[in-house]
């Protein structure tokens, strides 16, 4: 086996770095065995792992990749790796990893501490570290302001329940949200996301603001919130209070429909994706005149959504066709994800609800946002410190290039004069 070296640089960032290192090595005829950089506030940690066919070449080498370093005032570690050591590493190529994603209004060394010590107290370790978020300025912050980081790590863990577990408790103590989830080949290559409605895309739960209207708000109130807790069966209870909306007139639903607020960083979040060539679907407890105006508005492919009858311009209090619950959810899902030719692998689920959990369960990423605990407790991810948008750190997009995207739009959305 030939001569095998690691390189480590550090120190002051600057154009030209790594074609002057590089173009060193080249002058050997060196392979590459590994290399990686990063850089944070224009200070770079570069390294590479290279085999080097002419033992005799090391010497020379060494000194012309100290020179350079002394010239451009970096430190350079170089140091002999065993093939014993090497062939290990290789070997270890085929470990599992996962994906640990934190997100929050802010982030301290406090959260990340308490994460990196359960990754560690699980055998874990942490392969890569990468801030998703933008940089924040300290003389004029964001007005929303958003921190996330994301972690690589590899192994198998001692106690995955046990591990999920601490990792709910820091989250209800610091606040924050922790993404759990093992790597595979569908990670990046999600394609579907199917959204619930009420509570989710909009902050109101529709049916409530329509008993308002009919007068009999409390009463349907207090049904949601049991049905939300996963207290009484959804179907029954749908049936009970849609019947107390009963004399309704159509105009009263038009109305509401305009007035309802979206949740913070719905329509970024849907842009967004819709930009990235995603199928967004609204898979709802709730009801077909509203879903119809979401996919309008945002540009939803599909709408799936209970349809209330009307005699004369009023609300019957009955529903047409079957009840959308939980287990319809599950299977619109499937369903939709056949007719887009993708496995429930590329799909994910968004929701806040107990209804919402077959669903969230089916998809290969499910997403608990500003969820009833018994969803947070099952979800693999959840979203409760920030906005829907929340979703795109999840899913490894970097604040970069969703503003790049939000750029594309505003430009593309500029007419063009002839």
């Amino acid at each position: 086996m030939n001569e095998i070296i690691l390189i480590n640089i550090t120190g002051r960032d600057r154009k030209g770095l790594d074609a002057r290192f590089t173009a060193i090595l080249a002058e050997y005829g060196v392979s590459v065995l590994d290399i990686g950089q990063a850089v944070i506030h224009e200070h770079i940690s570069l390294g590479i792992l290279i085999e080097i066919p002419v033992k005799e070449n090391f010497e020379a080498l060494y000194k012309d990749v100290l020179y350079a370093g002394h010239k451009m005032d970096l430190s350079i570690d170089i140091k002999p790796v065993e093939g014993v050591e090497y062939e290990k590493w290789v070997e270890e190529r085929g470990k599992e990893r996962r994906i640990i994603t934190l997100l929050g209004k802010k982030l301290t060394a406090k959260e990340i501490a308490e994460v990196a010590t359960v990754i560690y107290q699980n055998n874990l370790n942490i392969d890569h570290i990468t801030r998703l978020s933008g940089r924040i300025s300290l003389v004029n912050p964001q007005e929303k302001l958003r921190a996330s980081i994301r972690m690589i790590v590899s192994g198998k863990p001692a106690d995955t329940i046990g591990m999920r577990s601490k990792f709910m408790q820091i989250s209800q103590e610091t606040g924050i949200d922790i993404s759990f989830h093992v790597e595979n080949i569908y990670s990046g290559n999600r394609k579907l996301v199917a959204f619930d409605m009420d509570s989710t895309l909009i902050a109101a739960e529709v049916i409530d603001e329509l008993a308002k209207l009919a007068g009999v708000g409390e009463q349907v109130a207090a049904i949601t919130e049991a049905v939300m807790q996963g207290e009484i069966d959804f179907k029954e209870s749908f049936k009970k209070r849609v019947a107390l909306l009963k004399g309704l007139k159509v105009s009263e639903l038009e109305n509401l429909t305009k007035a309802l607020p979206l949740s913070e960083g719905t329509e970024l979040v849907t842009s967004t994706l819709k930009g990235l060539g995603y199928k967004l679907a609204i898979l709802s407890g709730g009801f077909t005149f509203v879903g119809e105006y979401l996919k309008e508005k945002l540009g939803f492919d599909y709408v799936y959504a209970n349809k209330l009858d009307l005699v004369d311009g009023r609300v019957t209090g009955e529903v047409c066709g079957e009840i959308i619950d939980g287990e319809k959810k599950a299977l619109l899902l499937r369903e939709i994800a056949e007719r887009e030719n993708i496995t429930l692998e590329q799909t994910i689920a968004v929701g806040d609800g107990a209804n919402d959990l077959p669903m969230i369960n089916a998809a290969g990423m499910g997403v608990a946002f500003h969820a009833k605990p018994i969803v947070r407790e099952r979800a693999g991810s959840a979203i409760s410190t920030v906005g829907l948008d929340g979703l795109l750190y999840l899913l490894g997009i970097h604040e970069r290039e969703i503003n790049q995207d939000m750029t594309l739009k505003q430009y593309s959305s500029v007419p063009v004069r002839e």
